[in-house]
């Protein structure tokens, strides 16, 4: 068979064609698109560290913004808090004012009362003593027959009264 009698011939010719295209194919990557592709790498790596730095940038901002809103959140609670605590001692004395006014208010009524009821008792026992000394001057003239002044009468009930 002539084909396999050709076949050294034709596979050293192939191989040969083989390893000249496989060539020329790895010198164009090497020259050609390998430098187009580290580039397009390089390009990526800068673009990331670049994105990396303002990124930490960033991060660095928000942070400090961050400590810079804790802090005004302390200082707004704490003013709150001082509101709070002036609040509830103004009423706390506006309270003790009131309390205050109240039981003067109390006090004076219940003196006055006292006064009243002290006048009325005082009234009320001269009138009982102006009786009792009427009473007495009828009961002396009618059981010894004596006259009897009213105002004899009068110091006689009060000593019997006080006395």
């Amino acid at each position: 068979m002539p084909q396999i009698n050709q076949l050294a011939q034709v596979a050293y010719s192939q191989f040969f064609w083989l390893l000249l295209v496989l060539g020329i194919i790895y010198v164009g990557i090497g020259l050609f698109m390998l430098p187009k592709i580290q580039a397009t790498v390089d390009a990526r790596g800068a673009r990331m560290e670049t994105d990396l730095a303002a990124a930490q940038a960033a991060r660095g901002e928000a942070d400090s913004v961050e400590a810079a809103y804790r802090a005004r959140l302390d200082e707004s609670r704490g003013e709150a808090l001082r509101l709070a605590a002036e609040a509830k001692a103004a009423a706390a004395r506006d309270n003790e004012q009131r309390v205050r006014a109240a039981g003067e208010e109390i006090n004076a009524g219940i003196g006055a009362a006292e006064a009243r009821i002290r006048a009325s008792s005082e009234a009320a026992l001269g009138e009982i003593e102006a009786v009792a000394a009427e009473a007495a001057q009828d009961m002396v003239q009618r059981l010894a027959g004596l006259t009897v002044s009213r105002e004899q009468a009068a110091r006689a009930v009060k000593a019997v009264a006080h006395g």
